[in-house]
């Protein structure tokens, strides 16, 4: 019997473990280590933050699925991995933290045949002075923080109602964030909730953003074909923030949130700052901070790791300027070169380069976007780690047979801009690949066939339809497999 240990429940790991229950069945072991009780539809928190869902519509109690697909369930928070064992076994193991509450504060260890390091980001409040829901801002990034986003949105929405004048600030708080798409989704919803109140003259709100242009999204922008022309996501992106009437700022590296007030600089160098009276800011994002040891004790983190915590994994991480990096730069298995019993999925991998290119102010600082590894990537990259590890471990084989570069791999996303049956919009567009391929596709970087984007009504329903589809599936309920990642 093989044990297969998962760290982490979200879409990649929640993914890669259902995958491997599938095909492994009763004859191996699953086990999944998360330190939340809860699987969560991230997308989803975006109408949790505006008041068109609960909590409890976006959640779901994970050992109840995992109880009837036969997975053991441990809700603990990996510390350390030891690839290599200790002077007493031979064989790898996890050191785990249990965060439960019957055995709260109680460590293990937990050996493994192979090792799947699914654990996500680590929301990077701190990297930012005064930022975070704790603080001087909103998040998004968490059910329980879009809840806390709607009980002070709701406030500012009040005091519209009693004629004064509020001031909304989204977008991203740090000079090197990721996940623009998610702020983006927020502030149209935002927008919306305030027209269907007919508040929108009330209202001041502003879009803030490390990225180059408007539209770019942590991966260089794109060109999509919409209406048969084609048409950079600026244009597109700018077009669906000047229907709601939200200004924008760009090229910004926010660097301190204090009460009311968002402190940025700019790639010219200026140290601006921007007023508001409310304020949601995505965080830049880190590994978790894993530590690892060799069998004698050494540690080798350094080694495994990035300095931005994230695991290295077969892609080339040699330095390089923009103009050198490919396609080809892009890891395909996700295997840690160190150990061949070893993967990291979705977030927790560490991109070989950014996609959008790297900036940096007249003073110094870094200011563009890291590259997004969310949603269907994530998905994505689960399954084909749970595809080859269950193949190899039932064959006797090292072969993989499966392969997801982010450089030979699409993506559609539906991108909310307001909830409602017969008022609502969603923008759906869908880029192939994410990663642009500038050799194969010299005159866009990506194949136009394949990178397509509307928005509209159907936009919306499609998004709603597809938040039920994808809990279906998560949940495990018949033919769940069928459901595209």
């Amino acid at each position: 019997m093989a044990k297969v240990v998962v760290l982490g429940a979200g879409v990649s790991g929640h993914t890669c473990a259902s995958f491997l229950k599938k095909k492994l069945g009763k004859q191996h072991e699953v086990v999944v280590v998360s330190p939340n009780s809860y699987y969560q539809w991230i997308p989803s928190n975006i109408w949790v933050g505006v008041g068109q869902m609960t909590i409890d519509d976006v959640r779901f109690k994970l050992k109840k699925v995992y109880d009837r697909w036969g997975i053991d369930f441990k809700q603990a928070k990996a510390l350390s991995i030891h690839p290599e064992g200790d002077a007493s076994t031979s064989k790898g193991y996890v050191t785990i933290e249990y965060t439960d509450e019957e055995y709260a504060g109680y460590t293990e260890t937990v050996d493994y045949d192979y090792l799947v390091n699914a654990t996500g980001p680590k929301l990077n409040f701190e990297a930012t002075e005064g930022l975070g829901p704790d603080k001087n801002s909103m998040s998004v990034c968490t059910y329980s923080h879009a809840a806390h986003a709607w009980e002070e949105l709701q406030k500012s929405i009040e005091k519209m109602k009693s004629g004064q004048k509020q001031r909304f600030l989204i977008g991203t708080g740090h000079a090197m964030a990721t996940c623009q798409g998610a702020a983006f989704e927020y502030i149209l919803n935002i927008a919306h909730e305030i027209a269907s109140l007919g508040l929108s003259h009330m209202a001041e709100i502003t879009w803030i953003s490390n990225e180059y242009e408007v539209g770019d999204f942590g991966m260089g922008g794109a060109f999509i074909k919409r209406g048969g022309y084609i048409t950079p996501t600026k244009i597109f992106t700018e077009s669906l923030l000047a229907e709601y009437g939200i200004k924008w700022i760009r090229r910004a590296g926010v660097f301190k949130v204090e009460p009311g007030v968002a402190h940025y600089e700019t790639l010219d160098g200026e140290m601006l700052t921007q007023e508001f009276d409310f304020s949601m800011l995505i965080p830049s994002f880190s590994g978790v901070g894993l530590s690892a040891f060799d069998k004698s004790g050494n540690d080798i983190t350094d080694k495994m790791f990035l300095p931005n915590k994230f695991m290295k994994v077969d892609a080339d991480y040699k330095a390089k300027s923009f103009d050198e990096w490919s396609a080809g730069d892009w890891p395909t298995i996700y295997q840690t070169p160190m150990y061949g019993n070893i993967y990291a999925a979705g977030i927790a991998f560490a991109p070989p380069h950014p996609i959008s290119k790297p900036m940096t102010s007249a003073n110094g600082r870094q200011i563009f976007p890291t590259p997004p590894r969310t949603g269907m990537p994530s998905g994505v990259i689960g399954k084909i780690v749970a595809l080859n590890i269950s193949e190899q471990i039932k064959g006797g084989h090292k072969e993989h047979h499966h392969r997801a570069s982010m450089a030979r791999m699409g993506a559609a996303c539906i991108v909310s801009g307001g909830f409602g049956s017969f008022d609502g919009l969603g923008a759906s567009m869908t880029v192939f690949p994410i990663v642009p391929d500038w050799e194969k596709y010299p005159e866009w970087g990506r194949d136009m066939t394949y990178s397509v984007g509307e928005a509209g009504l159907a936009g919306h329903w499609l998004k709603f339809i597809l938040h039920y589809l994808f809990f279906h599936k998560a949940k495990g309920y018949p033919f769940w497999w069928l459901i595209p990642e």
